[in-house]
């Protein structure tokens, strides 16, 4: 077998893929490489909903103020959409099976696992803004959003473009 690489079918022409598939096992293989990142996403959305579920039933939750209260409650509209998000994909699947729009699926799927990362990312930098606030002050709060935010950009963002420009 040839070990030079390929065009990759479905990809752009600057864009060499070393695999030798038809576009249907790349697209196949794509879909489920999504559906990977999808649990991944999932598994952390749901402990993170759950979490910000449960505090709403403590007793400390009453001595929020009226930002902290806001705050939460933007977290759980974030965390609600990401999780409906990340279970859009298994709609569509059933909507488009078999219909020979497998490429569709992908793009879509890939479409809003985008949007849950952006979701994902503000939950995660809201609940530390949440949690540094009500245990250490609101210029905790504000500091602790801001380097978490930061990393997530770094590592999420700058590292990836870095990596896939190399």
């Amino acid at each position: 077998m040839d070990e030079s690489p390929t065009r990759d079918p479905g990809s752009t022409p600057d864009r060499i893929s070393d695999r030798d598939e038809t576009e249907t096992e790349r697209l196949d293989r794509n879909w489920n490489e999504l559906l990977q990142e999808l649990r991944v996403t999932q598994t952390g959305t749901q402990l993170l909903t759950g979490f910000l579920l449960a505090v709403a039933f403590q007793q400390r939750f009453t001595s929020l103020d009226g930002f902290e209260v806001g705050v939460y409650l933007v977290l759980v509209a974030l965390t609600a959409g990401a999780t409906i998000l990340g279970l859009a994909p298994v709609s569509l699947h059933r909507a488009l099976f078999r219909r020979g729009l497998r490429k569709r699926m992908v793009h879509t799927a890939s479409v809003l696992l985008d949007v849950i990362l952006v979701l994902v990312a503000a939950a995660i930098t809201g609940t530390v803004l949440l949690i540094f606030d009500v245990v250490a002050g609101l210029t905790a709060g504000l500091v602790a959003a801001g380097i978490t935010a930061a990393v997530v950009v770094v590592l999420w963002l700058l590292v990836p473009r870095r990596e896939r420009r190399a």
